[in-house]
Order: C-alpha cells, then structure tokens, then sequence
C-alpha cells in the first residue's frame, strides 16, 4: 500500500502544476466476485496411518472456485488534463469482511478433535486510474488496484495464516451526465481482477492455503462536483 501511496502523491504533485479543473465525488459500486483456485494444502503425512504425501482441501466439494457478493462505498478526487483524459485516486473508507467460516478436523496425532474459524477483512482498497472520453458523454476507465487482506483466523493446531497485499487492474465503461449546477452523475460497469496469493502457516511451514485470483464484475453510481 506504501508503493500506491507515493505513485499518488507524485501523479497528483505533477499535475497540481497543470491548469485543470478538479472533480470530487462519491460512489456505490455493488457486484459479484469469483475466487479461482481456492485451496488449504498440507505437505507430508498429517494422520498416524497416512503415508507421506500432499493433501489439498478446495473451497468446495463441487470445485476450487468460491463466489460472493459486494457492496461498497468510496471517495475520489480527479484531474482533468485535457477535453478528454483525467486521472484520479479512488479510495474505499471502510473495511469489507468476508463471513467467518468453520471446519471442524481430527488432528494427526489423536482421534480428537478441533474447530477451525477463519475470516477475512480487505481493507483500504484504492484505485489510481485514467479516464478517456470515448465520444459525448461515453468514457472508458483503466486503473491500478491495491488492497490490503486482514486474516483472522483461530486454528486448533495454532498458528496463522499473517496478511497480504493484492494487486491488480481495472476496467470500466461508463457514461457521465453534466449538469447545470456544476455536478455530474456517472454510470459504470466495470471488471476488475488482482492477482493470487499464497499464505504458509507461521506454526507449521507443511500448511498453507492459495488462491490464485480474485476477479470481480460491478456496476457504480457515482455523484459528484467540479471545481
């Protein structure tokens, strides 16, 4: 997030000397996210009658791919630097959390048993994008994308599985309205992928879990005002 902060304030310090007309808004993007390759892997033997070999639990019996709504708020700040490109800095305020999971498992060296809950908080998720009049008032809209992925999870064998970062891009197509006061109002769809990441369990190196990508597809309501 460090890196995605300074690119920010060197775009924004190099445009601050351009002569162009800021825009400030809000939005709502609501949507629907996959998550590919969705996997806990165990290394080596992990019962007493197991011979040593890899184990690989999926998200799901039916696949390795895990789906869920979103909704979400955020804030931008954009500069116009000509008639038909701006760039800007898109920012989410609030934490989305994913809902707590449970698995309940016999450890390798008993026939007891232990309840593992996992959770997850993606957090400051800021977009650093350009637009692009296509025609009128049709634009398109490609960015960077960073978030920040909180782990909280309470495993009966111990440990855990740390944070990450992702990063990726986004596209959009959307369609903005003038209006006569100043503001505007804009409609998008957009797609967004970020990449995958894999987590190693800090009390066990044989245990880790993967996803390999996390794309994602919404719609944005988005108000705003010109300075």
């Amino acid at each position: 997030m460090k890196k995605l902060l300074i690119a920010s304030l060197m775009l924004f310090g190099y445009v601050s000397s351009v002569n162009a007309e800021v825009n400030i808004g809000l939005s709502f993007t609501g949507g629907v996210f996959d998550v590919d390759g969705a996997a806990e892997k165990f290394t080596g033997a992990h019962s007493s009658s197991a011979s040593p070999g890899n184990v690989v639990k999926k998200a799901s019996d039916e696949g390795d791919e895990a789906k869920g709504l979103f909704g979400i708020g955020s804030i931008f700040v954009e500069k116009t630097l000509t008639d038909r490109l701006a760039v800007g800095i898109d920012f989410v305020p609030h934490s989305m959390d994913t809902e707590t999971t449970e698995n309940t498992q016999k450890t390798s060296t008993s026939s007891a048993t232990g309840t593992n809950t996992v959770q997850v908080d993606f957090e400051d998720l800021t977009t650093i994008y350009a637009t692009l009049a296509l025609r009128d008032n049709l634009y398109a809209k490609l960015g960077y994308v960073s978030v920040d992925v909180i782990t909280n999870e309470s495993l009966a064998t111990g440990g855990s599985y740390g944070d990450t970062d992702l990063d990726g891009y986004t596209l959009a197509l959307g369609y903005n309205k003038d209006l006569n006061t100043g503001a505007f109002l804009r409609v998008e769809a957009s797609y967004m992928d970020l990449d995958g990441a894999t987590l190693t369990n800090t009390a066990d190196s044989t245990k880790s879990v993967t996803a390999d990508g996390i794309t994602g597809y919404g719609a944005r309501l988005s108000v705003g005002k010109s300075f």
